[in-house]
């Protein structure tokens, strides 16, 4: 384990466990609002590392290892930015009187897709598609033509689309099994998800500070194998869609309790509105709102977190896209045209120190109408290229 030099402050601390680039955001609103940032992850010179005035390099998964760092530093508030952590220590920390953002059990259910999608169907009676869960390749065959195809299949611990895949016959079942190996978490037990015919899915960035609930404009969202790639807001939707889309997050995150931010993923088919997963935290996908709103998700999730006034204002349309990487490289190097620096467009660079094909270096964000923002980022991103 490896941390940096102390430094002595009497500013209230959040402790960030897990720094990657929504984290590195998260620590910038911190700052802005007093706060003194520890950033801790598993590898050195993360992105929020780099902006955080400590940081700490561990096991993220080991219990003693988490609460050594937290018993040290004595956080006011304890944010989980990923879902690759010991729940353990974040149980232990929260029976010694410490704050876990926005609370452990909310991340326990949220990390696990078995624990969230039983809690949102059977405990809250929230529409979800039909689903199994599985533990061997044989009950994998079955469950999967119970379901039908295509249908989704998906670690019950994973992040950012890692071991997910869709099975569109029986033929590549045994490839989604080795697949779903390649998750960033527990792949002893599969869900495994009828295919919803839905029209688009959304995430609705659903902020609680303990005493108001607001909802961020639905953002939509295009995803490759899980993982986001480009997402708008608003996304356009039917008022009678867009009420059931707030109850259903407003009854899963009462649910939930605590305060901050939740990203709300949804189906939609026409009017008819299902639940998908949650993250209690800052979502990919919102980053869109760096450029569309007052307050983005992080700045309101720190709000939150802190019980203060949730009220911001929507400036316009945007869009976002995220920019992978094609190569292995160590210290990446990104050349970037200048004509993606423009009045109503940017691109914002995440520090991470080793790049690997898939890994999110970039986001570029465009103001504009959301579809020609769309767009546009889509543009953005075919000039942007990581060189060796």
């Amino acid at each position: 384990m490896r941390f940096s030099a102390p430094l002595k402050s009497n500013s209230k601390k959040i402790m960030l466990l897990g720094s990657g680039e929504l984290g590195k955001e998260v620590a910038i609103e911190a700052q802005r609002l007093g706060l003194e940032v520890i950033a801790v992850d598993r590898y050195e010179n993360a992105p929020a590392h780099q902006v955080a005035h400590k940081s700490y390099v561990v096991n993220m998964q080991n219990k003693d290892a988490l609460l050594e760092i937290i018993y040290r530093e004595k956080p006011h508030f304890i944010l989980p930015e990923i879902e690759a952590i010991s729940i353990d220590a974040l149980f232990a920390a929260e029976d010694k009187g410490y704050t876990v953002i926005p609370n452990a059990a909310a991340v326990s259910k949220t990390m696990n897709r078995k624990n969230i999608r039983t809690f949102a169907a059977e405990v809250l009676g929230l529409k979800t598609g039909p689903y199994e869960f599985v533990t061997t390749l044989e009950g994998l065959r079955e469950a999967a033509v119970r379901m039908g195809f295509p249908c989704v299949i998906k670690p019950v611990m994973s992040s950012s689309g890692h071991g997910q895949s869709v099975a569109k016959s029986i033929e590549d079942i045994e490839k989604s099994w080795e697949a779903a190996k390649e998750a960033r978490g527990d792949a002893s037990e599969l869900i495994v998800e009828a295919f919803i015919d839905f029209d688009y899915e959304i995430t609705l960035l659903t902020a609680r500070n303990g005493k108001e609930t607001v909802f961020c404009k639905p953002i939509g969202h295009e995803q490759r194998d899980g993982d986001y790639v480009f997402s708008w807001q608003p996304m356009q939707m039917s008022e009678i869609a867009l009420q059931k889309a707030e109850i259903i997050a407003k009854t899963l995150t009462d649910g939930l309790g605590g305060r901050g931010i939740f990203g709300v993923e949804l189906f939609v088919k026409g009017d008819e509105v299902y639940f998908s997963e949650v993250s209690p935290r800052p979502h990919d996908t919102g980053m869109v709102t760096l450029i569309t709103q007052s307050q983005s998700e992080f700045a309101l999730h720190l709000r939150a977190v802190l019980g203060l006034p949730l009220g911001f204002t929507f400036y316009g349309d945007g869009a976002s896209a995220a920019f992978k990487s094609e190569s292995h490289n160590y210290a990446p190097v990104i050349d970037v045209d200048d004509t993606l620096f423009s009045e109503n467009s940017f691109i914002r660079f995440f520090g991470k120190p080793e790049s690997h094909k898939g890994r999110r270096l970039a986001v570029a964000l465009v103001f504009d109408e959301a579809q020609k923002a769309l767009a546009k980022a889509r543009e953005l991103i075919a000039k942007i290229k990581d060189t060796i």
